[in-house]
């Protein structure tokens, strides 16, 4: 009977393969759970876990909710299942604005939310589509509401030599301020969650 060694193979440990594997099976168990226990998709406040993580780790105790400024924070409905309780961003209502400081993550008495390292920088919270087919300087009038609002400015939104709104994807944040102020009907910005795009 031969001796069965642990030794290297293809470019790595057994231990390693194992970890790689074990790591991979991991996400797919992760996601394949997601999709069992996430009916629908919010739009988070800024420092949100991942969103089975988040509903683990919010103790739905409101402290973000209360000070959020703008208060741009709202409970989701006893039909939302388990995320029920849990602080949604609902952009129609109230965008979020973007404070520097994200005063909402701040007093997280858990880890539901924290403040990224970088706080803005290349961090977003939603995913801004922009539909020029709804967009009246498409149809020859005059708009800046939309740039106007931006709090990220022409990093994120700006205008193009003839008038019409640009998205800037890399400096866009996905707070829906340009979803709540614009002017169309319907709206020419699509706000979607995290993880729907």
């Amino acid at each position: 009977m031969g001796i069965f060694r642990f030794g290297r193979f293809g470019g790595g440990t057994r231990r390693q393969l194992f970890r790689d594997a074990f790591g991979e099976w991991m996400e797919q168990t992760m996601a394949r759970a997601e999709r069992r226990v996430v009916v629908e998709r919010y739009v988070r406040p800024p420092g949100a876990l991942p969103e089975v993580a988040f509903l683990a780790a919010c103790t739905r105790c409101s402290e973000c909710i209360t000070a959020c400024p703008p208060r741009a924070l709202v409970k989701v409905p006893a039909s939302g299942g388990l995320a029920a309780g849990t602080p949604h961003i609902r952009a129609a209502r109230q965008a979020c604005t973007v404070c520097q400081d994200m005063p909402c993550a701040a007093v997280c008495p858990t880890e539901a939310l924290t403040i990224p390292e970088r706080g803005w920088e290349g961090y977003r919270i939603g995913v801004l589509e922009f539909m020029p087919e709804h967009c009246i300087t498409y149809r020859g009038m005059s708009c800046t509401v939309c740039t106007g609002a931006c709090p990220q400015g022409d990093s994120a939104l700006a205008l193009d030599a003839e008038g019409h709104p640009v998205l800037r994807i890399e400096g866009c944040v996905g707070c829906g301020i340009c979803f709540n102020v614009c002017v169309s009907t319907p709206k020419s910005f699509r706000l979607t969650p995290l993880g729907d795009e």
